[in-house]
């Protein structure tokens, strides 16, 4: 699975959202958690956390969540995010993001364990296949009674101190372990293994994308886009004056357009299509069609977000900027970005609306017609990659 996706096999996407967003919100709906700690590889650290932010933007948590940069191995990237955890911790569930069909159900059993007094808790499957313990050469030293034996899944859960202080051995010592509960077998310390859920499955091999798929969405890697949108409307025409959906105060001056005429809310139709390689808005809503004759755009900007959703875009941030000499924009960027905002279902901060002039030069200068350009980045979904 190594290059599946940038940071890795955890940010392959499944229902529109990167791997590791389904364990955070059943992670979230826990009562007893006071907050998450999201820990992305350091190599892809700007790509994986920006991709995390986007995720908690658009559906907040309701609580808490930081995001650190992990480490070479595993142990390295669970000792970071200790590290980065408040002093008065009590208790901490390490979980593999690779495992997205957690339930809460399982996490609660951990919990429950843990807050029972025992200080290292792993949820266990019973072993059903004969296993040999083999040498270097394949050959079969012993065969172990299968009663006693378990695979092992996560969320493991531990007293905060406990693991930290096995962490801090482990380094110490140049200890290699797969992971935390067998830290703590180093130091001695019990671990109870708890009843797994054969449903909690690890995304590990290639073949395991087949867990991800669904007859209407495509599994790939989730990859930084940008669209960028331009449109330009004359004056002198018979329609109000429409930008981003908001009607603005603009005495005479009418648009010409064979649609409303918002210059705004085209150069952002055609910044979108331009992250899926969707062409652009002439060809979608053709200008000779009488069906689009004054159509509001924010019904053609519905219909856009459509094609463009399901094409795997995860939107993030839009930067719109508009140019004329009058009337004055400036006052109306706001209500034009709440509008924008609501419309693409994004936090308002991540609309940004400007207004310039071109100082009396060109067309726009000379007060005959707008112009508007946007902006959009985002990340999308690779229907078609196989890894």
């Amino acid at each position: 699975m190594q290059g599946a996706a940038p940071g890795g096999k955890q940010f392959l996407a499944w229902k529109n959202a990167p791997l590791f967003w389904h364990s955070m919100k059943t992670l979230a709906a826990l009562p007893a958690l006071d907050g998450l700690m999201l820990v992305c590889p350091e190599t892809d650290f700007a790509i994986a956390s920006a991709l995390a932010v986007a995720c908690l933007e658009r559906a907040p948590l309701g609580l808490p969540c930081k995001i650190v940069p992990g480490g070479p191995r595993r142990q390295d990237s669970v000792l970071n995010a200790l590290a980065a955890l408040p002093g008065e911790c009590e208790y901490v569930l390490v979980h593999d993001s690779a495992r997205p069909f957690v339930s809460a159900a399982l996490c609660q059993r951990v919990l429950d364990a843990l807050l029972a007094g025992h200080p290292g808790v792993a949820p266990g499957l019973a072993v059903s296949d004969t296993v040999k313990e083999v040498d270097a050469a394949g050959l079969v030293l012993r065969t172990p009674e299968r009663a006693g034996l378990r695979t092992v899944q996560t969320p493991q859960g531990f007293r905060f101190q406990t693991l930290r202080a096995a962490h801090r051995q482990s380094r110490e010592h140049g200890w290699e372990v797969t992971d935390d509960a067998a830290l703590l077998e180093r130091c001695a310390v019990p671990v109870l293994i708890v009843a797994g859920d054969t449903a909690n499955r690890k995304i590990t091999n290639p073949e395991d994308l087949a867990l991800l798929r669904e007859p209407t969405n495509g599994t790939g890697p989730l990859s930084p886009c940008v669209g960028f949108g331009y449109d330009v409307h004359s004056y002198g025409g018979n329609r109000p004056f429409v930008l981003g959906g908001v009607r603005i105060p603009a005495g005479d001056v009418r648009i010409k357009a064979h649609s409303d005429g918002d210059v705004l809310m085209h150069a952002l139709i055609d910044a979108l299509l331009g992250c899926v390689g969707g062409g652009d808005i002439g060809g979608l809503f053709p200008d000779n069609n009488p069906a689009f004759e004054n159509i509001n755009s924010a019904l053609l900007l519905a219909e856009t977000l459509e094609i463009v959703r399901r094409e795997g875009l995860v939107l993030t941030h839009v930067d719109l900027t508009v140019v004329a000499q009058s009337p004055k924009i400036s006052p109306f960027r706001r209500e034009i970005a709440r509008n924008i905002a609501h419309l693409l279902q994004l936090p308002e901060k991540r609309v940004n609306v400007k207004a310039t002039t071109e100082e009396g030069l060109g067309f726009t200068g000379a007060g005959l017609g707008i112009k508007a350009m946007a902006a959009v980045t985002g990340f999308i979904r690779e229907i078609n990659s196989e890894s």
